[in-house]
């Protein structure tokens, strides 16, 4: 149910118990206003639903032209920065069904088609909900409609190779260059996403990588230089390098979801600071922004 104040809904039924659609912000005619625990599991299994966190239409971010974002419930990384943390766990938006997620993405397709845009799936984390990403992906692939995955990589083993077919743009972010400070970030491990670069690299997939400054937590000159070598492992399919500085916007979220915010009082990079790291990638050749 939502809780009224922050609009967050929780579906943790018990097994058997109704799932109503109206609590899931679909609407008390939607198909799914009446699926039990088990046809949801077998449902979200099989990828015929996802637990959609939100969407977003906006131009040149997520990728070329005019994007329709669709944000994922989940994510198993923890980011101290991340100004989604409603999207960590899968409690959080509406359950959609394939079908009616393809059909509202290509209600906009002449938009694309004019503008060079298409549907970029975000999150949270864009492969954590893998089947339901797989199956929306393709269907609007086949339609003509260009498709991105915004990822941090950490899932990228989920990825079959036909699936990169059905994919036409990954932004991969790369949070630190080295695996302590990288869990430091995200409680994770980072060869995976090394891992998922490098097999993108073989693929020729285009990739724009984004990193994210973080005064005392990202920005130390070794880390920077870290990061930028690994992303020189690529040279072949990166086509741009995103460096985006740190902001607190999404602080008061944490606060509201009663999760420790580790970053209260963090300020955003100075402007030369971010400059200066965006030079250390075009000294590898990359074009920055």
């Amino acid at each position: 149910m939502a809780d009224g104040v922050t609009g967050v809904v929780t579906l943790q039924p018990e097994e058997g118990e109704k799932v109503r659609g109206v609590a899931a912000g679909l609407g008390g005619d939607n198909e799914l206003d009446q699926i039990t625990r088990p046809e949801l599991m077998e449902a979200r299994r099989t990828g015929d639903v996802g637990l959609v966190h939100s969407w977003e239409l906006v131009t040149s971010v997520d990728g070329p032209g005019t994007r329709m974002t669709m944000f994922m419930s989940g994510c198993p990384l923890r980011c101290q920065y991340c100004h989604n943390p409603d999207t960590f766990e899968m409690k959080t938006g509406s359950l959609e069904e394939v079908e009616d997620v393809v059909k509202r993405v290509k209600r906009y397709k002449p938009i694309f088609d004019a503008s060079g845009g298409g549907l970029t799936i975000s999150g949270g984390e864009a492969l954590f909900q893998t089947a339901f990403t797989r199956r929306v992906l393709k269907e609007v692939h086949d339609a003509g409609i260009h498709t991105t995955i915004d990822t941090s990589g950490f899932l990228g083993a989920r990825v079959r190779d036909e699936d990169l077919d059905n994919i036409d743009l990954v932004l991969l972010d790369v949070k630190a260059g080295d695996e302590k400070t990288y869990k430091e970030v995200t409680r994770r491990e980072l060869q995976p996403t090394i891992d998922f670069g490098d097999r993108l690299s073989a693929a020729n997939k285009p990739v724009w990588i984004r990193f994210v400054v973080v005064p005392d937590l990202t920005d130390s000159p070794e880390n920077v230089q870290n990061v930028a070598n690994i992303v020189a492992r690529w040279p072949n399919n990166v086509e741009r390098v995103e460096v985006l500085p740190f902001h607190n916007m999404g602080a008061d979220k944490w606060r509201e979801l009663g999760y420790p915010y580790t970053l209260e009082d963090t300020k955003p990079p100075a402007a030369e600071d971010v400059e200066a790291i965006r030079d250390v990638f075009r000294a590898k050749g990359f074009t920055v922004y």
